[in-house]
């Protein structure tokens, strides 16, 4: 019987052991398969050109590749984003775990739950459909496909991702934290705002990175919102080209081995170095956080 349960468990962890080896052997491969295939776009162009020309144009003659359009663009609508999903996100999270009581919890949480599972399409879709005439209408716009509207479905998108690890991070205060502000006469207001908010600040912080990384690296919604216009945006109100886009739209255009098809692997390089480094940021953050809480493993 032991002998058994002994064979049984080595069994199951052979089996966690090639999982978790195989999900590393998926992301060396991801990275030297961007690396491979987007380093000679810089035997044509150089680095510094590619990544702070003002223009994209591909398929023109000379063709230019100035990312810097597209770089913009991806960070004007997560900005926008942001703006939208961490007042929600964390309002929602501090609701939910502070001051909601169990029949409210168990409605608005499953309603979290399913914005997050929604898939992007349906999203890019609505937002093309009626949040871009209501825009259009609105603000007396040319075309309501921009950044601002971009904005407003990725931060609704990410509001999901900021609310639930928001929520995990205040669950992780120690009650004796709540006790001890009542116990000094603080109210409930004074306990959320002054004692439980910085206690899970750096949770909240990893909360809102993650949410950045989920806004910038969308593509659906935004190649199906943001307007498809390759130029540095000089309002809200202006189409953009995000990076996401760009790489989805023009990939089946682009002859495999062309100069242009080495530039949308660099974009893609590009898009994967910063949201890597997002997530180092936040993984940082959410070990100090756990080290200062002593909760660490």
């Amino acid at each position: 019987m032991g002998q058994d349960k002994t064979a049984k468990e080595r069994t199951i962890r052979l089996l966690f052991t090639v999982t978790a080896f195989a999900s590393l052997a998926f992301l060396v491969g991801i990275v030297l398969v961007l690396f491979r295939e987007a380093l000679p776009i810089f035997k044509t162009v150089p680095l510094k050109d590619f990544l702070l020309g003002q223009s994209w144009y591909p398929t023109s003659d000379p063709p230019e590749f100035g990312i810097l359009p597209l770089i913009l663009a991806s960070l004007w609508v997560t900005a926008g984003a942001l703006v939208i999903c961490v007042p929600l996100g964390v309002g929602s999270a501090l609701y939910l775990h502070e001051l909601a009581g169990p029949r409210q919890r168990a409605v608005l949480k499953p309603v979290i739950e399913i914005l997050a599972s929604v898939p992007s399409i349906v999203y890019g879709f609505f937002g093309m459909a009626v949040l871009a005439p209501f825009m259009q209408d609105a603000f007396g716009l040319p075309i309501g496909l921009c950044a601002l509207t971009t904005s407003i479905i990725l931060g609704v998108m990410a509001t999901p991702t900021v609310a639930s690890i928001a929520e995990d991070a205040l669950g992780y205060v120690p009650r004796s934290f709540r006790e001890a502000s009542f116990a000094v006469g603080a109210d409930r207001w004074q306990t959320l705002t002054r004692v439980i908010i910085p206690a899970a600040g750096s949770g909240i912080s990893t909360a809102v990175i993650l949410g950045m990384s989920r806004a910038i690296g969308e593509t659906m919604t935004v190649l199906m919102v943001a307007g498809g216009s390759a130029v540095i945006p000089s309002s809200v109100f202006d189409p953009v080209r995000p990076m996401t886009a760009a790489i989805a739209a023009e990939m089946g255009e682009a002859p495999v081995g062309s100069a242009h098809y080495h530039a949308l692997f660099a974009i893609a390089l590009v898009l994967f170095l910063m949201t890597f480094a997002f997530n180092i940021v936040a993984e940082l953050i959410s070990r100090r956080y756990r080290l200062k809480l002593g909760l660490s493993r």
